[in-house]
């Protein structure tokens, strides 16, 4: 054979190979949501990519046969020059362990390893670059895909795979972080996604504010002493008990009560909605919604009231904490140094315990109700106690619950120390 017709043929294998690894990669890491969009506006090379996507078995396939074809090729037709070359030399009987040799080089160098990192750059681009050649090649070889698709399932019946194959709640944060990293989306786009994604794990008993922070009003109290009541807190709705905090049996509306003529409360009071604390929140808020409910009453395993959870508690779980004109801003975790923090009774235990990575269990909900379950009593100032590295002070209390207490991080300390 004619060696510059052998070196064309070599080329021309290498040339494909490439297209053919290139093409795997990018199928294989693209970004489905973009290439969406793309065809969305009309991008038919998009479209006819999502097309192939959807059949990817078969599409790899063909890109494995074809580029094993091509590859194979390419190995004889180089045996066959380097025979021709080496005749009648020295190095005529190693001609075929050359040949192996040189188009190994060159085939990994140029037609998978290169290639593929060029398309994992940017898969998108050559994902949809290279759709229209795939889709004909598609069609070429449906015998010898058919023929591999059918050993293919033989193989999946004999080896079952016992993995869940969904995506796991683990592997989508993941999946957001990596996109917080690579810059496609921001911080606060990637706490958002989160919270929404965490929003089923959580629990009424999480989110409630409990009864000794209810703020309510008697079903025999004066339109005086309700008008002072909506006056001194600022609340857009009074939650309304018969006899006592166990038994509220409405809620009162700040315009309804100073917008309406009326001769007894209950005439303003609106129904409210009895949850256990157990339930979880998407649950609660579903309910809320459709019986056009603000509030919900949390009743402990006894029946007693637990607490309350307003439509606002459930919404800040996604969106974050949600101010209006009359609420004072507290900083539940406030950071006075690299290793102290201040921190409120009433913050969240598992958000503290995320500020200082501290991969730890516990029953408690609060900061106030861990503080108590270590010392095993009520806190008072003063008290302090060491846990897992962490020095803890209580430094302000309100009666039989902490207000504040420092935390001092001493881990790393303790590390140089030893």
């Amino acid at each position: 054979m004619d060696p510059a017709l052998c070196i064309a043929i070599i080329v021309f294998c290498i040339i494909t190979s490439a297209y053919f690894a290139a093409t795997e990669t990018a199928f294989t890491t693209f970004n489905r949501i973009r290439v969406k969009n793309l065809a969305e506006k009309g991008n038919k090379n998009a479209a006819l990519t999502l097309k192939l996507e959807e059949k990817y078995d078969t599409v790899l396939s063909t890109i494995l046969i074809a580029n094993n074809i091509v590859n194979i090729l390419a190995s004889s037709v180089g045996t066959i020059l380097f025979v021709e070359i080496l005749k009648g030399g020295r190095l005529a009987g190693w001609s075929s362990v050359i040949s192996t040799a040189a188009l190994t080089v060159i085939i990994l160098t140029f037609g998978e390893i290169s290639p593929k990192t060029v398309a994992k750059k940017m898969p998108e681009k050559f994902a949809m670059f290279s759709a229209p050649l795939l889709n004909v090649l598609v069609y070429v070889f449906i015998p010898l895909s058919f023929l591999f698709g059918q050993i293919q399932n033989l193989l999946s019946k004999i080896f079952k795979s016992g993995g869940d194959e969904g995506i796991t709640e683990e592997e989508l944060i993941s999946i957001v972080e990596e996109a917080e990293e690579d810059g496609g989306i921001d911080e606060d786009e990637g706490t958002l996604i989160r919270s929404a994604i965490e929003f089923n794990d959580l629990d009424v008993g999480d989110i409630l504010t409990p009864r000794i922070d209810i703020i309510a009003v008697s079903k025999e109290a004066s339109r005086e002493e309700i008008s002072e009541k909506f006056r001194e807190s600022g609340f857009s709705r009074l939650p309304v008990y018969e006899g006592g905090l166990d038994n509220i049996v409405g809620v009162i509306f700040y315009k309804d009560f100073f917008t309406r003529d009326f001769v007894e409360v209950s005439e303003v009071t609106k129904p409210v909605i009895y949850v256990a604390k157990t339930q979880k929140i998407n649950d609660l808020l579903r309910e809320l919604q459709q019986g056009q409910r603000h509030l919900a009453v949390v009743l402990d395993e006894y029946g007693s009231t637990a607490g309350i959870v307003t439509l606002e508690d459930i919404l800040e779980q996604i969106v974050g904490d949600i101010w209006d004109e009359h609420d004072e801003k507290i900083e539940e975790i406030k950071k006075v140094s690299d290793t102290e923090y201040i921190v409120s009774g009433m913050a969240s235990i598992s958000k503290l315990f995320d500020e200082l990575d501290v991969d730890e269990e516990t029953e408690a909900q609060t900061v106030n109700g861990w503080t108590m379950s270590v010392l095993e009593k009520l806190p008072e100032v003063g008290d302090s106690f060491s846990h897992g590295g962490l020095e803890v002070e209580v430094i302000k209390t309100d009666g039989r619950r902490i207000e504040d207490l420092r935390v001092r991080d001493l881990r790393e300390f303790s590390t140089d120390e030893d």
